[in-house]
C-alpha cells in the first residue's frame, strides 16, 4: 500500500518525522521545503515548482501542501492509496480546516478520489509537545482508521490533545466539527493590525471536536467535500 506523507510545517519539521515513526518508516515523504502553516488550499499555477529528490522516498517541494499532493499522485507515486498529512504543530479543529495547509493536502487527495488523514497536535502552553508520545497515539489512530470504511470524496481529520505528562492514555472519540468562529481580537498600532485572538478561548460547544480535544481526548471527524 503506497502512502504519501506531507505537511505544512515543512519537510524538516519534527511532526512529519513523528508521523513516519508511527508508520514504522513506511511511506514516501513529499513535503514543502519551507514552513507554510495557515496557507489553506493554495496551489501554484503561475510559476514552476522545484522538486528536490533527497532519496527514493523523500522529496522536498518548493510549493504548498496541496501542490505536494498533486505532484505525488500524478508523477511521484500515481499508485498512491492514502495521503497522510501532519503531525501538525498546533490544532486544526472545526473551521480551522478551511485555513489549514495540513488539511488542504488531504482535501486535495479526496478531490481525486484518494482517501486521506490529517493529524494535528493541539498545543497548550506552557506544555511542550512530546513527539514520541504523539507518534504512539497516531499509530493507534491510524490502525483504527485504516480499518474503517470511508465514503468517497471524504477524509479524516484528527486532533491530538495536549495533556499533562504521565496522564492516562487519551480516548479516541469520533465527533462533529465545530462551526463556531475563532476569537477575533486585534492590537492596533497606527495603520497596523496585529492578530491576538487566543486559540484556547474559542467556543467549545459540547460534543464538538474542539470540546473533545480540549477535554484531553483524541478528536476524530469525518469531513466530506
Amino acid at each position: 500500500m503506497t502512502l504519501i506523507l506531507t505537511n505544512d510545517d515543512g519537510i524538516d519539521a519534527p511532526g512529519i518525522r513523528a508521523l513516519q515513526k508511527a508508520l514504522n518508516g513506511r511511506g514516501i515523504i513529499v513535503a514543502p521545503k519551507d514552513h507554510l502553516s495557515g496557507c489553506g488550499h493554495k496551489v501554484t499555477t503561475t510559476r514552476p515548482i522545484h522538486l528536490q529528490k533527497r532519496s527514493d522516498s523523500e522529496y522536498a517541494v518548493d510549493g504548498t501542501p496541496a501542490d505536494c499532493t498533486r505532484l505525488a499522485i500524478t508523477h511521484i507515486a500515481p499508485e498512491t492509496k492514502w495521503v497522510l498529512s501532519g503531525i501538525n504543530a498546533g490544532g486544526n479543529l472545526g473551521i480551522d480546516t478551511y485555513i489549514s495547509g495540513t488539511v488542504a493536502a488531504v482535501r486535495e487527495a479526496a478531490i481525486h478520489g484518494i482517501p486521506g488523514i490529517a493529524i494535528s497536535h493541539w498545543i497548550r502552553r506552557p506544555l511542550i509537545v512530546d513527539w514520541d508520545l504523539a507518534s504512539v497515539w497516531t499509530a493507534k489512530v491510524l490502525a483504527e482508521l485504516f480499518n474503517r470504511p470511508i465514503p468517497p470524496k471524504s477524509f479524516w481529520n484528527v486532533n491530538l490533545p495536549h495533556i499533562e505528562p504521565n496522564s492516562p492514555e487519551p480516548e479516541i472519540v469520533f465527533c462533529e466539527p465545530s462551526t463556531q468562529p475563532l476569537p477575533l481580537k486585534y492590537r492596533i498600532e497606527g495603520d497596523l493590525f496585529y492578530y491576538e485572538g487566543e486559540y484556547s478561548k474559542r467556543d467549545r460547544a459540547t460534543g464538538t471536536d474542539v470540546d473533545v480535544c480540549f477535554s484531553g481526548k483524541i478528536a476524530v471527524t469525518l469531513i466530506q467535500l
